[in-house]
């Protein structure tokens, strides 16, 4: 990455995680809870650190994050305990991405958030899968791919 592509992507990662944190902060409406779900700075990780990856394509964001969220409040509904719920949600999130083909590795920490993120999350139900999951994913992409515009080579050229 040269010197222009990773100004791009500075940029293009402060601007998807402050929106990101805004609406998050707007909806969930709570001292306790967190501005923003750890895995989307993950994300912004990777589709602004390595946009041309195929973890960093549209449907391995959107996709792995959705399906590791349904994935981790299942099981914590499922499960009492938490260390196995969490145990349990991280594969079942990685084997669902691998036959969905959208593994997005900071899926991972999704279905986690989803089981030890507090009440706040845990009143949210699978709304949590909406709002703020794929809520948040949907901007990462958004910026994502308006940043690409500036990138020399727009990595969601064939995507599209």
């Amino acid at each position: 990455m040269n010197n222009k592509e990773l100004l791009i992507s500075a940029i293009g990662a402060f601007i998807a995680v402050v929106m990101a944190e805004f609406f998050s902060s707007v909806i969930l409406q709570s001292a306790n809870s967190p501005l923003i779900i750890a895995s989307t700075g993950a994300s912004a990780m990777l589709m602004f650190g390595s946009p041309h990856a195929l973890v960093s394509r549209p449907w391995n964001l959107i996709g792995g994050h959705s399906v590791s969220a349904i994935m981790g409040v299942t099981c914590f509904y499922l499960i009492t305990n938490t260390l196995l719920a969490t145990s349990i949600a991280i594969p079942l999130s990685l084997v669902a991405m691998h036959f969905l083909r959208c593994m997005h590795p900071p899926g991972g920490a999704t279905a986690v958030t989803a089981i030890i993120g507090g009440t706040t999350i845990h009143n949210l139900g699978y709304a949590f899968v909406i709002m703020p999951i794929f809520f948040n994913s949907l901007i990462l992409l958004t910026v994502a791919m308006a940043i690409a515009t500036f990138r020399d080579k727009n990595p969601f050229e064939d995507c599209l």
